[in-house]
C-alpha cells in the first residue's frame, strides 16, 4: 500500500513540475473569443498554435480562416493581459494585436462590452480532446462522478478545520470558535508570500505553492501560539459559555486585523496547473479532472489522516490521550497537560492554515470575512464526526463535503448553507455526540 501511495504522489509531483505555463485556460479562452468578431461572420476558424506573444504577458494565438469559396488564410491574434498588483484585475486581457497590428483603443472597448462580456462560444480548442476518444459511461455516472471530483477540495478543507477544532475540544472540553478566521489569516499569508517570491523574480508555479504553503504554516502557527498564550491559558479554569464569548470577541478581533492588514479589497492568486484533464463522457458531457484540485485534495486529506496517525501512534498521541481522558492522572504520569494543549493548539492553527491556503488557490481568493461561514461549516463537520475524536471530525468534513455535493447537484444552491446548518440542529438534537463519538442522547458540555 506504501509503495503504491508514493508512486501516486511522484507522479502528481512531475506532473506539477512540468505544468509551468504562463497563461491559465480562462485567459486563453478569453483570448480565443476575441477571434470572431474579427472575422467574416461564416468564415470557419481552426486554431493551430498557442504560444507566447512579442512582448511580456501577451499570449499568440496562430489560426486558420478558411471563408466561404474555399480560400484560407493564416492569421494571429495577440491578447496582452495585466500582469501588475494582486486585486481580482490582475490578468485581466488590457488589449488586442490582430496580425501584428494593435487595436484601436475605441475598438477594443467595443470588442469587450459587446462581444467579450457576453461570453460567446469560442472557437474549438484544438488541443482539447474530443469526446468520443474518452471512455463512454452512463449519463448519471458520469454526472455522479464529475460532483465527487469537485467535491474533493471542499472535503480537504472541511476535514482540516474539523480536525483542528476536535484536536482542542477532546483535551478542554470547549469551542473554539475562531479557527475559521485562521483559515482566513492563513490565506491572506499565502499571498503575501507569493507576492514577496514575485517581488524576487524567483517564482515558479510550483514554488509559488511550497511558499504559500510555508508562510500560511508558520504565521498561523505564531498566530496560535500568542492565542493559547494569552487568551486561552488565561481562561483555562472559564466556563465553556465564558470561553466561547472570549472566542467569538477573538474572532471579530482578528477579522478587523485582517481587515485593516488587506483592505476592503480581496487580494488573488492567479490559477495555475487548473487545466482540465478529460477523464471520461456520456454523450456530449465530459468529465474532466483539475490537477490543482486533485493535488491540494490529497495533500489536504493527506495532513487529516497524518493527524489522526499522530494521535494514534505517537508519544505525543499519547500524550494527547492521556489528557483527554484524565489529565489529573495524566499529570501523575509526569504528562505536561499544559504543554499538550499549547502544541494542540499550535498544530490546530497551522492546519487552519493549510485550509485557508487551499481555499486561496482554488478559489483564487479569501476576504477577511470569509473565515466565519467557513469555520461554522468546518464545526457542523465536527460535531457530525464526534467533536472529541479527530478521526471522527475528520470524517465529518467528508461527509459534509458530500452533502454539499448532493444537494448542489439536485436541489437549490441559494438553500446549501440554510441545508447544512439545518444538519447540525437535527444531529445536536438525535446524536449530540456525533456519528462517531459518543451515541449517548446526553448534551456536551460546550
Amino acid at each position: 500500500m506504501r509503495p503504491l501511495l508514493l508512486s501516486i504522489l511522484a507522479t502528481i509531483a512531475l506532473a506539477l513540475a512540468g505544468c509551468g505555463a504562463n497563461f491559465d485556460t480562462d485567459q486563453i479562452r478569453l483570448c480565443r473569443q476575441a477571434i470572431p468578431p474579427l472575422n467574416p461572420p461564416n468564415a470557419r476558424i481552426v486554431i493551430e498554435r498557442t504560444t507566447t506573444g512579442p512582448v511580456p504577458r501577451a499570449l499568440r494565438l496562430l489560426y486558420r480562416v478558411q471563408l466561404g469559396d474555399g480560400v484560407s488564410r493564416h492569421r494571429s491574434i495577440d491578447c496582452l493581459f495585466a500582469g501588475e498588483g494582486s486585486g481580482p484585475g490582475r490578468g485581466a486581457l488590457i488589449g488586442i494585436a490582430s496580425d501584428g497590428r494593435p487595436m484601436a483603443d475605441a475598438s477594443f472597448y467595443l470588442l469587450r462590452r459587446f462581444y467579450l462580456e457576453n461570453r460567446t462560444e469560442p472557437p474549438p480548442d484544438p488541443e482539447a480532446t474530443s469526446a468520443e476518444d474518452l471512455t463512454a459511461i452512463p449519463r448519471g455516472l458520469a454526472y455522479g462522478l464529475q460532483q465527487g471530483l469537485s467535491a474533493l477540495p471542499s472535503a480537504a478543507i472541511y476535514s482540516l478545520l474539523a480536525a483542528a477544532y476536535a484536536l482542542v475540544y477532546g483535551l478542554t472540553g470547549r469551542i473554539i470558535l475562531s479557527f475559521g478566521e485562521f483559515a482566513a489569516l492563513g490565506a491572506l499569508a499565502s499571498v503575501v508570500g507569493v507576492a514577496l517570491l514575485l517581488s524576487l523574480a524567483l517564482s515558479t508555479p510550483l514554488s509559488g505553492l511550497v511558499v504559500a504553503f510555508s508562510v500560511a504554516i508558520l504565521v498561523c502557527a505564531l498566530h496560535g501560539f500568542a492565542m493559547g498564550r494569552f487568551v486561552l491559558r488565561r481562561l483555562e479554569r472559564a466556563s465553556g459559555q465564558q470561553m466561547l464569548i472570549a472566542t467569538i470577541g477573538l474572532a471579530i478581533a482578528m477579522s478587523e486585523y485582517l481587515r485593516l492588514a488587506q483592505g476592503p479589497e480581496l487580494r488573488w492568486l492567479p490559477p495555475v496547473f487548473n487545466t482540465p484533464i478529460p477523464l471520461a463522457h456520456a454523450g456530449d458531457f465530459i468529465v474532466t479532472l483539475n490537477p490543482l484540485a486533485l493535488a491540494l485534495a490529497v495533500i489536504g486529506l493527506g495532513t487529516a489522516l497524518g493527524l489522526v496517525a499522530l494521535i494514534r501512534h505517537t508519544a505525543y498521541g499519547r500524550a494527547w490521550r492521556a489528557v483527554s481522558d484524565d489529565a489529573g492522572t495524566a499529570a501523575l504520569f509526569g504528562v505536561d497537560a499544559r504543554a499538550v494543549h499549547d502544541v494542540a493548539v499550535i498544530l490546530a492553527c497551522a492546519v487552519c492554515g493549510m485550509a485557508g491556503v487551499i481555499v486561496t488557490v482554488i478559489y483564487g481568493g479569501m476576504g477577511f470575512a470569509g473565515g466565519f461561514s467557513l469555520g461554522l461549516k468546518a464545526l457542523v463537520a465536527a460535531i457530525l464526526g464526534g467533536i472529541g475524536s479527530v478521526s471522527g471530525a475528520a470524517l465529518g468534513g467528508l461527509c459534509i463535503a458530500v452533502f454539499e455535493a448532493v444537494w448542489s447537484a439536485t436541489l437549490p444552491i441559494e438553500q446549501r448553507d440554510l441545508a447544512v446548518y439545518s444538519l447540525l440542529a437535527i444531529v445536536l438534537i438525535l446524536r449530540p455526540g456525533g456519528f462517531f463519538g459518543d451515541g449517548d442522547l446526553t448534551p456536551r458540555q460546550v
